[in-house]
């Protein structure tokens, strides 16, 4: 089975997890772009988001990782994307919802939210878990309806 390829950012408050993150897709042969920050500096997170989301939304990736302080402004931004879908994470359930409901094609993670191991969990969750399709269709349908 071909692995979904992924682009990933985050600002300064998602830097830790991000790398993090990263290292672990790459090992387990994930195709991974990383659209920055390269540093735990203070920047802001929509020069890095939005750059994620749009590839995602153009099809380069199939999937998008964005990360922050707490995930919400991340969302944000990814969803202002026409085209994204962009769950945010905080539980194992949310990233089975977020999939099997929504399917998402981004995920956003707050680093002051969960653990790393946590944050892991649901990265995995998130890329293995299929959308339900059925009745969650025609809701996704109706979010981008032209």
């Amino acid at each position: 089975m071909n692995k979904p390829s992924i682009a990933i950012g985050s600002d300064h408050a998602g830097f830790r997890y991000k790398e993090a993150i990263k290292a672990r897709l790459a090992a387990e042969g994930y195709p991974v772009r990383d659209f920055g920050t390269d540093s735990d500096a203070p920047c802001d997170y929509p020069d890095f988001v939005r750059p994620v989301a749009e590839a995602v939304a153009r099809g380069e990736f199939e999937r998008g990782i964005v990360l922050g302080g707490s995930g919400n402004g991340e969302a944000i931004v990814a969803n202002r994307v026409r085209g994204v879908r962009c769950a945010i994470g905080w539980s194992e359930q949310t990233a089975v919802w977020g999939r099997a409901h929504n399917d998402a094609n981004v995920l956003s993670i707050g680093e002051r939210t969960v653990s790393l191991e946590l944050a892991q969990k649901i990265v995995q969750i998130w890329l293995t878990t299929p959308f339900d399709g059925g009745r969650h269709l025609t809701r996704i349908q109706k979010i981008d309806p032209d």
